[in-house]
């Protein structure tokens, strides 16, 4: 079967299929508000339709939460053929705040931009856009051939903005059903516009919170302002002392045990890929990458670990003084993992950190509820990656990366510890695409040339 026809196909269906993409982002599946319960429902029940439309068995499967949609088709096909998962999901982020759209959110429209016309609406990148690329490549080459060149299991969720509490439980129930040979991901982003990207690492999480407890209670600063031990001072230096400052490096004993440098090849892919630190930098305000010295900001971003802080609070903050030395002073981090990093030893390695430099007038009360996930880095060493690398600079027209993410995708994980999947990831979407912000956007090119690279791609698998 050739791909050369299906290509043909697809830009011929452009018009039809940006109308379907509309019709899908006018339904408001917004997982996380329980007020747009049925219309995630009528999400699922949209993609179950439009999957059977081209000849593909898929129903919507109850879970505690919302429905997972899920289609099989190939089963047919000769046994040597590729068996591929793809995932992604149909619910959307939230719209808040409202008032910053400049259309409403749920009323999708083709707008021209500078950079060539994009889709605006929620959803559009994130990951509606994305998913239907996928879908799309599939009813053309179906529309062709009659049949597709492998087979398929389509695996799509409601609840991925919403922290996918039915998704580990779905996939240990169904695990027979649901394994494949490899699965393929489409919530990822290019590199640089233009720039097709396949994901080789994904950092993972760690989080923590504690709290700097001194007095009994809030005490006050003209009767113990001296003697008394403030734990937002306190706290103050436990912080600092988490960098060395010259290097930028995390000073927490044994932090970058698991780490490793990214090999020679990725680093000349990744120095080519057209990414531009400076306007990267400069878009929100910065002079300078500030993390560890000696590594670029793509470096710092994708292959380095981190250790934020996301929130310090205490004491008084309403309007005006009040002249207290707070009981109290709060603290939440967070820690982007790579390589081999096991975010349970590193957990211990923080609070002992912390422990070590307390105050003995002072005491330390951690949050025992926080959670963490290790990295995930894909398995570069089988053949699907070269050939889908080929396969996308071929429709890109120059030579495509595989590029590290600074972000976690849980789901990858998931697929390799619960279904022993690896995962590639492939997406379209471009860094300005205001995901999880208002005005969100996709660019009709990244949905066009994403079609007509996954047809690539399932051409490519299949030789």
């Amino acid at each position: 079967m050739s791909a050369t026809p299906v290509l043909e196909r697809v830009d011929a269906d452009l018009n039809a299929a940006l109308e379907r993409l509309m019709t899908f982002l006018r339904i408001p599946s917004i997982s996380t508000d329980p007020a747009f319960k049925a219309d995630v429902d009528a999400a699922a029940d949209w993609l179950v339709d439009d999957l059977q439309s081209i000849g593909i068995p898929a129903e919507k499967r109850a879970t505690p939460g919302h429905p997972m949609v899920t289609g099989q088709i190939g089963e047919d096909l000769d046994a040597d053929v590729p068996h591929v998962l793809f995932y992604g999901h149909y619910d959307v982020q939230p719209v808040d705040p409202l008032e910053l759209w400049n259309t409403p959110p749920f009323e999708p429209e083709l707008q021209d931009t500078p950079n060539g016309q994009v889709i605006r609406g929620r959803g559009a990148s994130d990951d509606k856009g994305q998913l239907m690329t996928f879908v799309e490549a599939c009813r053309a080459w179906k529309s062709v051939h009659g049949s597709l060149p492998c087979r398929i299991t389509f695996f799509f969720e409601g609840e991925e903005e919403s922290g996918s509490p039915s998704l580990v439980p779905f996939l240990k129930e169904h695990a027979d059903e649901l394994k494949a040979d490899l699965a393929l991901v489409c919530d990822t982003s290019m590199v640089a516009r233009g720039v097709p990207s396949i994901s080789s690492q994904l950092r993972g999480m760690l989080k923590d919170e504690f709290t700097i407890i001194g007095p009994r209670i809030d005490l006050h600063s003209g009767h113990y302002g001296g003697p008394g031990l403030n734990p937002l001072r306190e706290l103050s230096k436990i912080v600092a002392s988490f960098y060395d400052e010259d290097t930028g490096k995390v000073a927490v004993d044994g932090f970058y045990d698991g780490v490793h440098e990214v090999p020679e090849d990725q680093l000349r892919q990744w120095q080519n890929c057209g990414f531009d630190e400076g306007e990267y930098l400069g878009s929100v305000g910065y002079s300078k990458p500030h993390g560890e010295t000696g590594y670029s900001a793509l470096e710092q971003q994708w292959a380095r670990p981190t250790l934020e802080v996301n929130g310090l609070w205490g004491g008084y903050n309403g309007a005006g003084s009040k002249t207290v030395i707070p009981s109290e002073a709060h603290c939440k981090i967070t820690c982007r993992l790579v390589g081999d990093m096991d975010p349970t030893a590193l957990r211990s390695k923080i609070r002992k950190h912390v422990e070590a430099r307390l105050n003995k007038d002072a005491k330390v009360v951690w949050d025992n509820d926080m959670e963490g996930s290790p990295a995930s880095v894909m398995n570069l060493e089988r053949p699907e990656f070269e050939k889908a690398r080929g396969a996308l600079s071929d429709e890109w027209n120059r030579e495509a990366v595989f590029a590290g993410m600074g972000g976690s995708i849980p789901v990858v994980g998931y697929f390799k510890t619960v279904l022993g999947l690896d995962s590639m990831l492939v997406g379209f979407a471009n860094e300005d695409d205001a995901i999880h912000s208002p005005n969100e956007k996709y660019d009709v090119q990244s949905f066009h040339k994403g079609i007509r690279s996954w047809v690539r791609i399932l051409d490519a698998l299949t030789k």
